[in-house]
């Protein structure tokens, strides 16, 4: 008989705030210079194209570099101060992004920027702090703070750009990291004590048995990447949506997306069997499949958005859910570090795959059938997942 879900209980809903607004603040600090980064570094007296690009792509590779050691760091160290260090890093990064004055003084901020890799640590110790039962629908919380983030720093990027310059918005970054930096030392308890992990069990986050878990969150963010290359195009040119509209219509599909994540949450709660897993796979190909054929039709492209955001959204709760359980107590860190690492890896094939798709005689067509059928592969595994 499947365990019975269990509802946050008052101490794990005090945990869960702080940590929410942790990963809320930080990213939507990180989220804000998306919109404007580019331009930005290219306008400086020594910017490039290729600058500009580089400054953009630098905070994700040190990050997809620095998730590991970091997870694995607060497996023997704890996750209070490789936090604590990676928010530093961030501040510090930020700093050095308010005090540039050339195109390499911003690249430089970013990779400073992206050595605070602290996804993994934050989600081990909300692991640490919260009952499995309960799990999934604290990582819910996390994913939906995320994504609040980055449709509210679509429409306000820009905006403060204009208000107070990429300059001054690197000086706000940083405030929101000190922010964070603050919740992290006031408001989150420390976990329970824990003995240092093996040898053994650090080498184990390699095993068979957790690849399942890696490869679905690196062809969960391929398949992001990939929507979020394509479906701006066709917003833009089939539908005539100015860009600086499209924010409107991710508001609208990420709050109707929620009508079906929720019950998705309830659901696995309730099961121990991988029918919610498999189900959500498959509404992530029926999705992506829809946006490929039917993307010139404004209602059925906004539908098979929501559809895709409401199976997303609960992929991306669920799977370091279930990663905390396989890899133990021990690993938690180090496994949930590789994890992050693989979200970062597959953004970077989604967005390389889906640019080239793009140029090619596939258009914008064959970039979301590509990700359906990246999609599609993961199903097998999604089966295995759930039944360990």
């Amino acid at each position: 008989m499947p365990p019975k879900a269990a509802a946050l209980n008052d101490a794990e809903r005090r945990v869960l705030a702080p940590l929410a607004a942790i990963y809320a603040t930080r990213l939507f600090g990180l989220f804000l210079l998306l919109p404007v980064l580019a331009l930005y570094v290219g306008g400086l007296p020594d910017g490039t194209p290729v600058l500009a690009g580089l400054a953009v792509g630098a905070y994700g590779m040190t990050q997809a570099l620095m998730q590991i050691p970091f997870g694995t760091w607060s497996d023997r160290y704890g996750r209070r101060p490789l936090i604590l260090a990676g928010l530093s890093l961030h501040i510090a990064g930020s700093a050095l992004g308010w005090l540039a004055a050339s195109a390499w003084g911003v690249v430089v901020a970013r990779i400073v920027q992206g050595l605070g890799a602290v996804s993994g640590p934050v989600m081990a110790l909300l692991a640490d702090l919260t009952r499995p039962t309960a799990r999934t629908r604290a990582m819910t919380v996390i994913g939906v703070s995320i994504g609040a983030s980055f449709v509210l720093s679509l429409v306000a990027g820009p905006w403060l750009a204009g208000l107070m310059g990429v300059h001054g918005m690197f000086a706000l970054i940083g405030v929101l990291g000190a922010i964070a930096m603050s919740l992290m030392l006031f408001g989150v308890p420390d976990p329970p004590a824990r003995a240092l992990p093996p040898p053994r069990a650090r080498a184990g986050v390699l095993a068979a048995p957790l690849l399942p878990y890696y490869a679905g969150v690196f062809t969960l963010h391929l398949t992001l990447t990939a929507v979020f290359v394509a479906v701006p195009f066709a917003l833009r040119d089939f539908h005539d949506i100015e860009a600086a509209r499209h924010w409107r219509v991710y508001l609208a599909v990420f709050a109707a997306s929620l009508a079906l994540t929720l019950p998705l949450v309830l659901w696995s709660e309730r099961s121990r069997r991988p029918v919610p897993l498999l189900v959500a796979g498959l509404l992530l190909v029926l999705a992506l499949g829809a946006l490929a054929f039917w993307h010139r039709d404004l209602r059925l492209l906004a539908a098979a958005l929501a559809l895709y955001f409401g199976a997303f959204n609960f992929l991306e709760a669920r799977l370091p859910a279930l990663l905390t359980e396989a890899a133990g107590e021990a690993a938690r860190g180090a496994a949930l570090g590789v994890f992050s690492t693989c979200q970062f890896a597959g953004a970077f094939a989604g967005g390389a795959a889906s640019g080239m798709l793009l140029a090619s005689a596939a258009g914008l067509p064959g970039v979301l059938l590509g990700a359906a059928i990246a999609a599609l592969a993961w199903l097998p595994l999604a089966i295995r997942v759930e039944t360990r």
